[in-house]
Parts: structure tokens; C-alpha cells; sequence
């Protein structure tokens, strides 16, 4: 049986914003078609970065799967605006949630607004926190660095906590994405994959190099 090919989600954060467009139209010749936004609110992680308006400046020219991760303290409050300005999958954190009955009741708004709906956590909470969310999301992103800077160095406990995921996925008949986030490269990309990521986010190993094309491919094995 043919192997699955990997989707490569490049993350603007690590981005040349003087040169975005020529880099995305670069991207986009490669045969990139998702694109991961990092949006930070300065309060869920120490960090603020970029919001609506890039998404909507990137939806106006070009056609990339716009999948947005929102590292905020009150995702529900932003999830139609980042629905209307382009975005066709929204990740939260369950950190971000108060209780499970919250977290129901976000995805079931979204599901209305049509999203593809995931759901993330950072490096110290355990997977058996997204137990009651696995059946209901399209996808779970792995956080593989503590979230809110680019350019970190991956922690290995991410792949335990990948190959945890796929158990379930496979014991319970389910059928989300797991996407790993944070110091992906040709090595631990090859890992993230051989514990069952599906979706590579790598920002700086991909953004500001010459040799782009072989760092794609470097990424699907």
C-alpha cells in the first residue's frame, strides 16, 4: 500500500514579512497548500504576533488551506472573525478552556460556522486531557516546544505523546489529524511521522533558506 503523503503546513511566524509575498508565491510553485498562522494574544503566552489583517491580506491573493492556531485566553470570542477573514481550520487550547462542557459547546459553534475544528495542547499537559474532544475534532496539534516563540529546539516527549494519539485514533475508529508543532526538521520530522504525525508545521527550518525545494521534500519520506 502507497504511503500517505505527508502535509507540510509552513508557519509564518517565521516568515520575512518584507518579502511575504514573493516567499508564499515560492511556497505556493512547490506545491505547498496549507499555510499555519500563530496567532498570540501576549497574555495565553508571552508573545503577540500577528492577527486578521494578515490572514485577510493572504486570503485576498492567494489559495492556501488557512490553518490557524490561536494561542489566546478566550478563543470563542475571536473564532467568527478569523472564519470571515479566511480561515478553514481553527485550533484552540484545551488550556484555554474552564471545562469540558465549554469546550463541547465551542466546537459545536464552529461546527455551525463550518470550520474544520482542532484542538491543541502545550508540552506539560497530558493527552488524556483531549480524551473527551478526540471524537469531535478534525485534527489535534502536538505542541513540540512550550508555544509562543519561533526557532526552539523540539522536545523528544512529543513523540510519546504522537504515538499516544494514534493509539486512540486507531483503538476508537477515529479519524482526526495529528499535526506536531515546534523545531520540525528533517530529523525529527522523520520521527514525528514514524509515531503517526500527519501534519509537519516548520517555520524557521523552511523560511529565509535558498534550498527550500529540498527542504520540502526532505520533510516527506
Amino acid at each position: 500500500m502507497a504511503k500517505e503523503k505527508i502535509i507540510v503546513a509552513p508557519s509564518l511566524l517565521s516568515a520575512d514579512f518584507l518579502h511575504l509575498e514573493d516567499e508564499l508565491n515560492k511556497m505556493h510553485e512547490l506545491g505547498v497548500n496549507w499555510l499555519h498562522f500563530d496567532v498570540m494574544d501576549g497574555h495565553f503566552v508571552d508573545n503577540i504576533s500577528f492577527g486578521i489583517p494578515l490572514l485577510k491580506a493572504v486570503e485576498k491573493k492567494h489559495y492556501f488551506f488557512n490553518d490557524v492556531h490561536l494561542m489566546i485566553s478566550n478563543p470563542r470570542k475571536f473564532i467568527l472573525p478569523f472564519k470571515e477573514a479566511g480561515a478553514h481550520l481553527i485550533t484552540f487550547h484545551v488550556e484555554a478552556l474552564s471545562s469540558v462542557e465549554e469546550g463541547k459547546e465551542l466546537i459545536a459553534y464552529m461546527r455551525s460556522l463550518g470550520l474544520k475544528v482542532g484542538i491543541s495542547l502545550r508540552p506539560k499537559t497530558a493527552v488524556e486531557d483531549l480524551l473527551p474532544y478526540l471524537p469531535l475534532v478534525d485534527l489535534v496539534l502536538v505542541m513540540s516546544v512550550e508555544p509562543g516563540f519561533g526557532g526552539q529546539e523540539f522536545l523528544s516527549e512529543a513523540y510519546s505523546k504522537i504515538a499516544l494519539l494514534r493509539y486512540y485514533r486507531e483503538k476508537d475508529h477515529l479519524s482526526f489529524k495529528i499535526e506536531v508543532d515546534g523545531g520540525v526538521n528533517h530529523a525529527t520530522g522523520y520521527y514525528a511521522r514514524a509515531n503517526g504525525a500527519d501534519i509537519l508545521v516548520a517555520g524557521s527550518y523552511l523560511f529565509g533558506h535558498d534550498d527550500l525545494k529540498e527542504r520540502l521534500e526532505s520533510l516527506d519520506y
